[in-house]
C-alpha cells in the first residue's frame, strides 16, 4: 500500500509540477544535490525528437500542397448550406404535416362541438356541467351541449350555430322588421323571426318555457288565460289603477335571459345557446361600399315578435308578480298583469297614492321602469277599462265600440255589407263576424241578439 501511495504521489508531482519546482522539492527532501542544475536531455532523445518534428512538418506540407484555402472554405460553406437546406426542408414537411393533422382534428372537433358564437357572448361555452337534479325536477329536457340541442331540434349543428351566432354587423339577419300602428298613437316595432329561427324558437317554447310555472297573477300569453280572465277580478270595484312598464321586451337583456336558463339547471354552454336563439340586438340598415349591412345598435334583448319573448318575461316576472301581489294585499287591492300592463283594483280610493309610490319602487328594483304617460287611475263614476274591456259592472266590450258594432250590423242588414266596409277590408264579412264573436265572448249575455243581427246582415249580403 505504501509503494502504491508513493507511486501515485510521484505521478501527481510529474503531472502538476514544473521541472524546476520538482528539482527544488527534491533538494528540500534530500533527493537532489544543492548547486546542481537540471540535466540536459540525452542526445539520443534530442535526435529522435528532431526527427519526429521534421516528419510532422513534412506531412503538414504534403497535406496542404496544391490546395486553395479560399476555395476549400467556399466548398465547406456550400456543403454546410446544402445540409442546412435539407434539414430545413425536412422540418418544413414535418411541420406542415403536423399543422394539417391539427387542422383536420380541429375541424372534426368543430363538427360536433360549439366552440365560439361571437364576441362578448362566448365566455361560458366551456362549462358543460348541468344541474341534472334541477332539470329532472322541472321536467325539462336534459341537454349538455349544442350537439344535444341540435339533435333534439332535428337540425344540423352547423345550422344551429348559424342561427345563434352573434355579429355586431351582419349582411344577413334572421328577423323581418316592420312597424304597426299603436291604438294610443305612434308605431310599435315588430321583429318577426324568419322560418328557420321561428321553428327553433317554437321548440324552445314548447319543450322548455311552457313547462315552467307561471305566477297566478300573470294572464298574458298563458294557456287558458286571456284579457277576460285578466279583467274579471277588477269588475265592480271603487277604483282601478293601471300602470304600464316602459320598453318591456327591450329591457330584458341577453344576460338576464341566460341567467334564467342557468337557474333552470342548464349549464353555461346550453344556456348561452338558448339565450342567443331568443334574443337579438336592435339594428340599423346601412350601406357600406355599396353593400347593405345591418349594424347592432346595442345589446341583445328580447325581440317583440318572437314566440319565446312573452313566456320568458312571464318567467322572469314571477318574483315581480309575487311582490306586487303581496303589496296589493296589504293595501286591500287585487293585482293582475297582462304582459306589461299592471292592474290594481280596490274599494278604498284613499290608498291609491301610497300604492303607486310602492309599485314604482318595486318595479324599479326588479329592473323595469314605469311608463308614466300611460298611468291611469279610474274611479267608479267614469269608465273603468282593463286590457280593452270595460269592468264597471262586469267585463264587456266598451260601450262606444258596442254601439258602433250594433249600428254596423243594422245598416249592413238594411243596405248590404259593402255599404259598411268603409276601410275596404278585403274580408269584411269575416272581420265583422270576428268582432261579433269577441263581443259575445266578453259578455255572453249579449250573444243571442248580436248573433241574430249578424245573421241578418250576412243574409242581406
Amino acid at each position: 500500500m505504501a509503494i502504491d501511495h508513493k507511486a501515485a504521489l510521484y505521478r501527481r508531482l510529474v503531472r502538476e509540477a514544473s521541472d524546476a519546482a520538482a528539482v527544488e522539492r527534491m533538494r528540500v527532501n534530500g533527493f537532489w544535490p544543492w548547486g546542481q542544475g537540471i540535466p540536459r536531455d540525452p542526445p539520443d532523445e534530442l535526435k529522435e525528437r528532431a526527427q519526429i518534428e521534421a516528419e510532422i512538418t513534412q506531412i503538414q506540407a504534403q497535406s496542404t500542397k496544391g490546395v486553395d484555402p479560399d476555395k476549400a472554405l467556399a466548398q465547406e460553406r456550400k456543403r454546410r448550406w446544402d445540409e442546412s437546406k435539407k434539414r430545413r426542408a425536412a422540418k418544413k414537411v414535418a411541420r406542415t404535416l403536423l399543422l394539417k393533422q391539427r387542422r383536420d382534428a380541429f375541424l372534426q372537433h368543430r363538427k360536433t362541438h360549439v366552440l365560439h358564437l361571437g364576441a362578448g357572448v362566448s365566455a361560458g361555452l366551456q362549462d358543460t356541467a348541468p344541474d341534472t337534479t334541477e332539470l329532472t325536477r322541472r321536467g325539462l329536457p336534459s341537454l349538455t351541449s349544442g350537439a344535444d340541442l341540435a339533435m333534439m331540434m332535428g337540425v344540423p349543428l352547423g345550422s344551429l350555430r348559424w342561427l345563434c351566432f352573434h355579429r355586431r354587423g351582419a349582411a344577413l339577419v334572421h328577423y323581418h322588421r316592420f312597424g304597426i300602428p299603436k291604438k294610443s298613437g305612434g308605431t310599435r316595432s315588430i321583429s318577426a323571426p324568419k322560418p328557420r329561427l321561428a321553428s327553433a324558437q317554437q321548440w324552445v317554447l314548447h319543450n322548455v318555457l311552457e313547462r315552467l310555472d307561471v305566477a297566478p297573477q300573470a294572464h298574458g300569453f298563458v294557456r287558458h288565460r286571456s284579457i277576460l280572465t285578466n279583467a274579471t277580478p277588477h269588475a265592480h270595484r271603487a277604483v282601478v289603477a293601471n300602470f304600464d312598464l316602459k320598453d318591456f321586451f327591450p329591457s330584458i337583456t341577453f344576460r338576464r335571459v341566460k341567467g334564467l336558463f342557468r337557474k333552470l339547471g342548464y349549464n353555461e354552454h346550453v344556456a348561452t345557446i338558448l339565450a342567443l336563439l331568443c334574443t337579438e340586438p336592435p339594428r340599423a340598415r346601412v350601406e357600406v361600399d355599396g353593400r347593405v349591412v345591418y349594424l347592432a345598435l346595442g345589446d341583445r334583448v328580447l325581440p317583440q315578435g318572437a314566440c319565446t319573448s312573452p313566456a320568458i318575461t312571464n318567467a322572469l316576472c314571477k318574483r315581480l308578480d309575487a311582490r306586487l301581489a303581496a303589496l296589493a294585499a296589504r293595501h286591500g287591492f287585487t293585482y293582475t298583469r297582462y304582459a306589461d300592463d299592471l292592474t290594481f283594483s280596490g274599494d278604498d280610493e284613499t290608498r291609491v297614492g301610497r300604492l303607486r309610490r310602492s309599485v314604482v319602487s318595486v318595479v324599479a328594483s326588479e329592473g323595469f321602469t314605469e311608463n308614466t304617460a300611460k298611468t291611469k287611475v279610474m274611479r267608479r263614476g267614469a269608465r273603468q277599462e282593463v286590457t280593452g274591456l270595460t269592468v264597471n259592472e262586469r267585463p264587456t266590450m266598451p260601450r262606444d265600440e258596442l254601439r258602433l258594432l250594433r249600428a254596423t250590423l243594422h245598416n249592413a242588414a238594411k243596405h248590404g255589407l259593402e255599404s259598411q266596409n268603409r276601410t275596404q277590408h278585403p274580408a269584411f264579412a269575416q272581420h265583422l263576424a270576428g268582432r261579433v264573436e269577441f263581443a259575445c265572448w266578453a259578455d255572453p249575455t249579449r250573444a243571442e241578439r248580436l248573433r241574430a243581427a249578424l245573421a241578418a246582415a250576412l243574409a242581406r249580403g
